[in-house]
């Protein structure tokens, strides 16, 4: 059963009434920081929850998911390693802003695959603004922002040079390995060099059948999911120099490819692929290759005592292969190798300063400018080309009263201007923001806020074209709207507890004039196009409760979100429809238990999705996108022999129960096809799937 906001607004709040875990709105007097989950070389914190240390660090996670999907409000759809999709509050990854190391991730490569590319063992943090609650990200549902190793952080206490090696087996899904060599080569110079790969391998899905919508094993299928199986190589380069005590220079490179024998759709199940390529005599798979490389100059500094400075240049290339010589001996008109390319380079320039007078002054103000470059070379000719600018500057300002009070204001000018084959115009806007917070005591913080949103029309999806075969709208409007929270949190040792804390956001983000891109054109037009449909509204709220006690360590968490679309006249036939990567109400627990006398962590965190029924949404399956609830049970154990420092073991199982699921964040679904017939889309999970990693630090 699916219930309003104002019950979910109800429900959340009676979990904190009961509840448990740290929120980072009790850290008033640090507001740009959140806490912190400390895994090997890797932080994840969000603006939904308080993880809290080590809450992570057994996971042994090998795609995002594995990171992401137990924090409130998140999740992360996509099974395959082309496809991991991350969603705020049912807002792809397409309306939020993605970033590596500082360089922009936001390209719209390929409608079947996600536009994110990442190994998580690369990562040394993760921070995740869960919303668009001020003015220095900009974009419509959130901010995750990547930070990958570096040496400084890597090197132990008195050591000058290190290096680390790790194994990893998973008996469903593949193996891998890494090395990592990190120094200080001088005082002022420091290196990291890192590389990782990965073997993955077609999984079975949980209960070892893959099955219709009528519960029947499909046929020409085992169980195991073909498509997936290739190769991953991540080599990271790092060079440091602190050439002043104050200032820092750091140059990165990171090449990142993932290349196998893949599916033609990576984001659609296996009996769709069966179906399409059985009916027109293709292979199932094609010779697939995505690189991605990047390259990031930063530059640090700390003056005046009260003041920081981060300005970065940097360039990320992507590029997407696909060799389709078994499509083009049956149609010769059709290229016989596909090439997309995608280039993101830009500037940005973050500064903070503290003022300290009657009224204390938080300042964080800075710019950042972003140039999009694609292109679509069949056959190694370049067909079409298209390319955007944004560039933005933001000033914000804490300002800390008496009585526990502080307002928070902000403000944004936003430019945009895009030459593709949809529109070719600019965009501007000035937004603002403004956030209360109320300390009522040490233990309790209240904060309301609103931020306007802007986001203009995005250039076409590269692989199929980069706006060679799009529909012309030069009508079509910037995206704008406006996000109000209302939170609440609280922290004691009550209870019993060493640790007792609860809190809770409620939610409202509106999307004026949202553009769809699959809205139908008008009937001198024919076919559809990128437009502005209407406004859409999305209500919800996250929750969080925990509560920790000597080696215990637990966490419950709960979020809901729903979106309805108000259509204009000439989509009336889309009035209500929600948002196609919405999911049903979502439970996470995780409890961690210390054996400090045995050097040995258990960890177990479960996943609850409830069923979301069927009902009109934007771009899911046509005859059933109903979208099964799931239980998902994770467990694992962390060793560290104290005769071997730096010998760490851990084994565990994910999926625990063998469960048959797919991310309600991912492509689910039946579906028909006036030539196929009935497509049943859903992109499921692996089954159960032991896992082993072994890691030396020397």
């Amino acid at each position: 059963m699916r219930h309003s906001p104002l019950y979910a607004g109800l429900r959340l709040a009676s979990l904190s009434a009961v509840g448990i875990v740290s929120s980072p709105l009790l850290q008033a007097a640090e507001p740009a920081k959140l806490e912190e989950v400390v895994v090997w070389a890797t932080q994840v914190r969000a603006s939904s929850v308080d993880l809290g240390e080590d809450a992570i660090t057994i996971r042994q996670a090998d795609h995002i998911s594995d990171l992401l999907r137990t924090i409130p409000g998140v999740d992360v759809g996509g099974a395959h390693s082309l496809n991991q999709r991350i969603t705020i509050r049912s807002l792809g990854d397409r309306d939020l802003r993605v970033s590596i190391d500082g360089a922009n991730q936001n390209t719209y490569m390929y409608h079947h695959m996600g536009n994110l590319q990442i190994h998580a063992d690369i990562l040394k943090s993760v921070d995740i603004d869960v919303g668009t609650n001020s003015v220095i990200d900009g974009g419509l549902g959130g901010a995750v922002r990547f930070e990958t190793k570096d040496a400084r952080h890597l090197l132990r206490e008195g050591k000058r040079y290190g290096m680390r090696v790790q194994g990893s087996y998973d008996d469903n899904s593949g193996s891998g390995y890494s090395a990592t060599a990190y120094g200080q080569i001088t005082d002022t110079v420091d290196a990291l060099a890192y590389y990782h790969h990965l073997d993955r391998d077609n999984y079975k899905v949980g209960g070892g059948e893959i099955k219709d919508n009528n519960g029947q094993e499909i046929p020409g299928t085992d169980g195991k999911v073909k498509g997936l199986k290739g190769d991953l190589d991540d080599t990271l380069l790092k060079l440091g120099w602190d050439f002043a005590p104050d200032q820092r220079l750091q140059l990165s490179y990171e090449a990142y490819k993932d290349k196998g024998d893949y599916s033609y759709r990576p984001d659609m199940g296996l009996a769709t692929d069966i179906a399409i390529g059985d009916n027109l005599g293709l292979p199932l798979t094609y010779p697939t290759e995505f690189r991605r490389d990047t390259l990031v100059l930063k530059y640090e500094l700390q003056w005046g005592g009260h003041s920081t400075l981060d300005a970065s240049v940097f360039g990320n290339k992507s590029t997407l292969s696909r060799d389709e010589s078994a499509i083009n001996a049956i149609w010769p008109e059709d290229p016989g190798h596909v090439e997309g390319k995608a280039q993101n380079t830009g500037f940005g320039l973050l500064g903070t300063s503290d003022l300290q007078a009657r009224v204390r002054h938080q300042l964080t103000y800075g710019t950042d400018t972003i140039e999009y470059q694609t292109e679509y070379k069949p056959d190694g000719s370049v067909l079409s080309q298209e390319n955007a600018t944004s560039s933005a500057i933001f000033v914000q300002d804490r300002m800390e009263f008496s009585h526990g009070l502080a307002l928070i204001p902000g403000l944004r000018y936003e430019y945009y201007d895009i030459d593709s084959a949809v529109v070719d115009n600019d965009y501007s806007a000035v937004t603002g923001a403004l956030a209360g917070e109320w300390a009522a005591t040490d233990k309790v913080l209240v904060k309301l806020s609103g931020t306007q949103l802007f986001q203009g029309p995005e250039i076409s999806e590269v692989f199929i074209g980069a706006g060679y075969y799009a529909t012309p709208n030069p009508g079509i409007d910037e995206e704008s709207g406006y996000n109000s929270e209302l939170s609440l949190a609280y922290e004691d040792a009550i209870l019993g507890a060493d640790r007792f804390s609860a809190g809770f956001t409620l939610f409202r983000t509106e999307i004026d004039n949202y553009i769809y891109e699959y809205a139908d054109a008008p009937a001198d037009i024919g076919g559809s196009w990128q437009d502005n449909v209407g406004d859409m509204k999305i209500d919800g709220g996250e929750s969080y409760i925990g509560y920790d006690i000597g080696a215990l360590r637990t966490l419950l968490t709960y979020s809901v979100s729903d979106s309805k679309l108000s259509a204009n006249a000439e989509y009336a036939s889309l009035n209500g429809a929600r948002l196609d990567r919405e999911q049903g109400n979502t439970w996470s627990l995780n409890a961690d238990y210390l054996l400090e006398q045995l050097n040995l962590t258990l960890h177990t965190d479960v996943l609850w999705v409830e069923k979301l029924g069927a009902g009109l949404d934007l771009d899911g399956a046509s005859l059933d996108n109903s979208k099964d609830g799931f239980t998902v049970v994770n467990v694992s154990a962390r060793w560290t022999p104290p005769s071997y420092p730096g010998l760490a073991l851990t084994v565990g199982a994910d999926n625990l129960l063998d469960e048959y699921y797919a991310s309600q964040s991912s492509r689910t679904g039946l579906s028909f096809h006036p030539r196929f017939g009935e497509l049943q889309l859903t992109d499921y999970e692996p089954g159960r799937n032991v896992k082993a990693t072994v890691s030396y630090e020397f």
